[in-house]
């Protein structure tokens, strides 16, 4: 994904609806990853969950995995 200026692939900048998109993922799902402990996105100030784009790629790689047989 393109990064906004003056971040890194590790900055935390995306919100979940974006990231879930970006990903190819419901929120929803995003959610439970969370809770598994698959991915351990950032948080803001408010306590939303941030994601950065090695999130984002993370992410990519279990859906892909836990669709493979």
């Amino acid at each position: 994904p393109g990064l906004p200026p003056g971040t890194t692939t590790d900055s935390p900048v995306f919100v979940i609806s974006v990231a879930a998109e970006l990903a190819g993922l419901h929120a929803q799902t995003l959610r439970s990853y969370d809770r598994l402990g698959l991915v351990s996105p950032g948080r803001s100030a408010g306590g939303g969950r941030r994601y950065s784009a090695r999130d984002i790629a993370l992410l990519r790689e279990v859906q892909r995995l836990s669709q493979e047989e």
